[in-house]
């Protein structure tokens, strides 16, 4: 039988009364490439706060790999690049291997010592995104884009078999943005890497995953892309135009 991910039953959140997600249920398999769209306010973040733990849902449940999320613990599975680059300051004086290195951290207990390993898994994150040769510079000296792809390295360097991400492509020139999505769908079809991907770019998301999430505060639309442009209901929300250029299928 697949293997959940991710698994949400009923998750609902709210700030200072309102609504921003009611009544969430769905199940991430896997091994899947979920791309999650969605109008400005539509929950997306917040959803992703939510399956981290960073938000505190009402009502419903959240399980990890099996695991209530509340009772998780084995983060090391898990990698999360969150909206642009905001958590990264320019001026702090760290090189790209400092920076990546961070991200071991979280596999660590007190005293939180780095070893060889640590080395190891910071050359294999470096090498995978294509920094290795610009491991000794500062990150303040970098490029939007080389900057994400240090970010990217970082939430890679535990190996996760989850890989959560939120708007991760804004700061980014096209040709850098297509590298970064060739790397995420290599990621998932040569390592199995399950990832989640939080984008408003909707006409580009159905070329890269196997799934769609399409939220408004609730579930419009989960499924693969060929159910989605079979869909009726999708044809009157969308169009038929609109839902072909989501899908990419024709």
């Amino acid at each position: 039988m697949p293997v959940n991910a991710v698994s949400l039953c009923g998750l609902s959140f709210a700030y200072h009364g309102n609504d921003v997600l009611k009544d969430i249920t769905c199940n991430i398999v896997a091994g899947d490439y979920v791309g999650i769209v969605g109008p400005n306010g539509s929950g997306k973040s917040t959803l992703m706060r939510c399956i981290l733990g960073l938000n505190r849902p009402y009502a419903g449940s959240i399980t990890l790999f099996g695991v209530p999320r509340e009772s998780y613990t084995d983060w090391r599975r898990i990698g999360y690049l969150p909206q642009g680059l905001q958590m990264l300051n320019p001026s702090f004086p760290a090189t790209v291997r400092e920076v990546v290195r961070l991200g071991r951290l979280s596999a660590k207990r007190f005293p939180k010592r780095f070893d060889k390993d640590d080395d190891t898994a910071v050359d294999k994150a470096l090498e995978l995104m294509a920094i290795s040769d610009i491991g000794n510079r500062l990150i303040g000296e970098l490029s939007g884009g080389l900057r994400q792809r240090t970010i990217l390295a970082r939430a890679l360097v535990n190996e996760p078999e989850l890989l959560i991400l939120d708007e991760p492509t804004t700061a980014l020139d096209p040709d850098t943005r297509e590298s970064f999505y060739a790397t995420l769908q290599d990621l998932n079809r040569n390592r199995g890497t399950t990832v989640l991907f939080v984008t408003h770019d909707s006409a580009t998301i159905g070329l890269y995953a196997s799934r769609l999430l399409y939220l408004d505060k609730k579930i419009v639309f989960y499924g693969d892309f060929g159910q989605f442009c079979e869909s009726a209901e999708m044809t009157s929300f969308f169009g038929r135009q609109g839902q072909h250029l989501i899908c990419h299928r024709h």
